[in-house]
C-alpha cells in the first residue's frame, strides 16, 4: 500500500493489525495506536458524529467478483446492512450477547459482502464474539483455526465443504477396516435418518442415537464444529454430494442465497426448514418474484426489500439495468418455488451456454454431475456457447502450496488412492497428462458416458473434454474471493484448447 499510495488520493490512513510498525510514517498507525487516537475526542464531538449520519447515506462499497465482467462498485447504505443484519440473524435465530454469545471465525476477504455481513455487522448487532483465522485459512490452517475457537455458527464457501469431505475421505481410507465399517454404516444411518426429518419425521432411532455417540460427535470434534448449530453456505453453488456427505455425519450444512446488491442474504435455509439442493426461504421483510417463468416455473429471480442497493458508483445506466421501474432488482439468476415456497436455482442467465442449435444449456448441474460421477476431477467447466457441440475443461485433485496457494503438480492422497484402485501408478498430474495415462482417462470417458445417458437431450452431452496440467485457484486468477469459478478468465487462458476442441467443425458464427 505504501508503495501504491501516491494513486490513492481518498486514502486517509493505513492500519497494521497484528505486527508493529517498522518504521514511522504519516497516517500510518499500528492497531494500539488506532485505538489511541479516539481517547482525546469529546463526547460531544462524537456524538456530533453519529448524529451527521442518515440512514440512507452509503455506508460501504462491496465491489463484485467480476466473474462475468468488470468488477461494479456496489454502493450500501447504513440501513441497508443495519436492517439485513438485524432480519437475517432473527431469521436463523442468532442469540444474543445477553443470553449467550455467539463464536464466529472470520477467514473470507472483508471485502466481500458475505465476510462483512457475518463477521461485522451482524456480530454488531448480536454481540457475536469474532476470531480472526491466519491469513493463509484458506490454504489449509483454516480448520485447526475451527478446533482451537469451535464456533457455534459457521459460513463456508462451497469449495471449503469440498475440501473438508476430500480430508475427512483421505483419513477415512487410511482407517482400520473396523473403522471403516463402523463409518460406514453410521453415514448410511445419518443419511437416512436426515432425510426423513427433512421431509418431516421427528423420530429418532435408535441405531441412529448410536451413531451419534460412536460417530458423529467425534466427527464434528475433529474439524471443530462440535458447538456449531448453524453451518451454512452460500457464495457459489455446490454440489449435493457434498451435501449429502456431511448430512451423512449430522451435519446440515444449509444453503443461502443473495448478492452483493441485496446486501447479502435474501433467502435462508433453517436447520428445522430445509431441502437438498434448496437455498431457503426469503428473510422476514424480504420478497422474491420469478420474472418471466417457463412452463416448468423457471425464470429470473428479482428481489424486493429493504436490503436493496442504492446503486453502482459512477453508473447510473448499470443500475437501470438492474433495478426495473417497480423497484425489482434483477439478480441474473434463474430459479423457481416449490409448492413450499423453497426457492431452488437452476442457472445463471450470463452463465447460460446456448449452442448452435439454439439450445439453452445451464452449465453448473452438469458439470456437478462429472465431477460427482470422477471423484479424481477437482473443476470442470463445460463451453460450447453457439458450437454445435459441448465440450468440458477437467483439473485433477492436486496438492496446494500452503505459502503461495499455488496448485502444485502432486496428485492429494484421495486421488492417488483413486488411481490405484483404477490399477494406475501415477502420484502427479503431469505423469497422467503426459503419458494420457489409459486407465485414468478411461474412468473419466467412463464418467462423463454415464452423465451423459441422464441428458435430457443430445445437445446437454459432452462430446469432448480435455485435462489441463493445472487446478484453477486464486493464485491463478480462476477463481473469485469466495472461491466462485471466474469463467470468462478461464475461457480467455484457454482458448487454445477450447478452440482446439472445435478446430475440425464448423460452428455459428
Amino acid at each position: 500500500l505504501t508503495q501504491i499510495r501516491h494513486k490513492l488520493p481518498h486514502l486517509k490512513a493505513i492500519i497494521q493489525y497484528g505486527e508493529e510498525l517498522k518504521e514511522k510514517r504519516p497516517n500510518l498507525y499500528s492497531w494500539s495506536e488506532f485505538r489511541d487516537l479516539g481517547k482525546d475526542v469529546p463526547d460531544a464531538q462524537l456524538r456530533e458524529i453519529i448524529d451527521s449520519q442518515k440512514p440512507n447515506q452509503c455506508c460501504t462499497l462491496i465491489y463484485t467478483s467480476g466473474t462475468t465482467g468488470q468488477p461494479k462498485g456496489v454502493m450500501l447504505s447504513h440501513d441497508n446492512l443495519t436492517w439485513t443484519a438485524v432480519a437475517a440473524g432473527r431469521f436463523i435465530a442468532l442469540t444474543d450477547a445477553k443470553e449467550k454469545q455467539e463464536l464466529v471465525v472470520s477467514y473470507l476477504p472483508l471485502s466481500h459482502i458475505a465476510a462483512q455481513m457475518s463477521d461485522i455487522w451482524s456480530a454488531m448487532a448480536f454481540g457475536a464474539q469474532v476470531f480472526f483465522a491466519q491469513p493463509d485459512a484458506l490454504k489449509g490452517t483454516l480448520v485447526d483455526t475451527l478446533r482451537d475457537v469451535r464456533p457455534t455458527a459457521f459460513l463456508g464457501v462451497p469449495r471449503v465443504w469440498e475440501k473438508m469431505e476430500e480430508k475427512m475421505k483421505s483419513v477415512g481410507a487410511k482407517s482400520s477396516t473396523l473403522r471403516r465399517k463402523v463409518a460406514s454404516w453410521a453415514k448410511g444411518v445419518g443419511l437416512q435418518t436426515n432425510l426423513k426429518r427433512m421431509n418431516g419425521y421427528s423420530e429418532v432411532p435408535v441405531n441412529f442415537r448410536l451413531a451419534r455417540h460412536l460417530v458423529y460427535k467425534k466427527v464434528r470434534k475433529a474439524i471443530g464444529l462440535d458447538r456449531c448449530t448453524k453451518c451454512y453456505t452460500g457464495a457459489a453453488p455446490i454440489s449435493r454430494e457434498t451435501l449429502e456427505f456431511f448430512l451423512s455425519l449430522n451435519i446440515p450444512v444449509l444453503e443461502l442465497y443473495g448478492m452483493s446488491e441485496s446486501s447479502g442474504p435474501h433467502t435462508m435455509s433453517l436447520p428445522h426448514a430445509f431441502k437438498l439442493g434448496s437455498c431457503g426461504k426469503e428473510v422476514a421483510g424480504c420478497r422474491t418474484l420469478i420474472h418471466k417463468p417457463d412452463r416448468d416455473g423457471n425464470g429470473e429471480i428479482c428481489f424486493s426489500g429493504r436490503h436493496i442497493f442504492m446503486g453502482y458508483l459512477n453508473m447510473e445506466e448499470k443500475t437501470r439495468e438492474a433495478i426495473d421501474e417497480d423497484g425489482w432488482l434483477h439478480s441474473g439468476d434463474l430459479g423457481k418455488h416449490d409448492k413450499d415456497g423453497f426457492l431452488y436455482i437452476t442457472g445463471r442467465i450470463k452463465e447460460l451456454i446456448i449452442t448452435a442449435g439454439g439450445e439453452n444449456v445451464p452449465p453448473v448441474p452438469i458439470e456437478d454431475a462429472v465431477k460427482d460421477a470422477v471423484p479424481i476431477i477437482s473443476n470442470a467447466m463445460l463451453v460450447g456457447d453457439k458450437a454445435k457441440f459441448l465440450a468440458m475443461l477437467l483439473t485433477l485433485k492436486c496438492n496446494v502450496n500452503v505459502e503461495t496457494g499455488e496448485p502444485g503438480d502432486d496428485l492429494t492422497p484421495e486421488a492417488v488412492e483413486y488411481c490405484q484402485k483404477l490399477g494406475s501408478k501415477a502420484t502427479k498430474v503431469s505423469e497422467i497428462i503426459s503419458s494420457k495415462d489409459k486407465v485414468v482417462y478411461a474412468a473419466i470417458q467412463k464418467g462423463i458416458s454415464a452423465v451423459n445417458e441422464g441428458a435430457v437431450s443430445n445437445a446437454q452431452k459432452v462430446q469432448k473434454w480435455v485435462l489441463l496440467e493445472k487446478d484453477f485457484s486464486l493464485f491463478g486468477g480462476e477463481l473469485g474471493p469466495t472461491m466462485k469459478l471466474k469463467r470468462p478468465v478461464v475461457a480467455h487462458k484457454y482458448k487454445d484448447q477450447i478452440a482446439q476442441f472445435y478446430a475440425d467443425v464448423d460452428t455459428a458464427t
